[in-house]
């Protein structure tokens, strides 16, 4: 078991950058892939980012360039530093974990349902 708690959500102006923290506890993190999926009111969960075990990354073309995904094994937490925000980055974000040690695919490893542990989730607002 892996336990997940997201911060760093908040309102914003477009155009402003945001960092959010993931803080995993329980099973080894540097054992987990890590994922930032994000939910905006009447639509599904979508990917943002993901940070495996070895540090590749992937992002969808909505964020790449404006995203970065980041860990840090000592302190068993992952980072998503949001740059350029937009009005349509507004959602709730949640971070996500899954064992590593089932190997996936680049296309899987930004699948919603490949991820077993989540986080309740921050609400991030990006203001016009």
């Amino acid at each position: 078991q892996v336990q997940l708690v997201e911060s760093g959500g908040g309102l914003v102006q477009a155009g402003d950058s945001l960092r959010l923290s993931c803080a995993a506890s329980g099973r080894t993190f540097s054992e987990f892939d890590m994922g930032w999926f994000r939910q905006a009111p009447g639509k599904e969960r979508e990917f943002v980012a993901a940070i495996t075990r070895i540090m590749a990354t992937y992002f969808p073309n909505s964020v790449k360039g404006r995203f970065t995904i980041s860990r840090d094994n000592r302190k068993n937490s992952v980072y998503l530093q949001m740059n350029s925000l937009k009005p349509e980055d507004t959602a709730v974000y949640f971070c996500a974990a899954r064992d590593s040690s089932v190997m996936i695919s680049p296309t899987g490893v930004r699948a919603e349902k490949e991820y077993g542990y989540w986080g309740q989730g921050t609400q991030v607002t990006v203001s016009s």
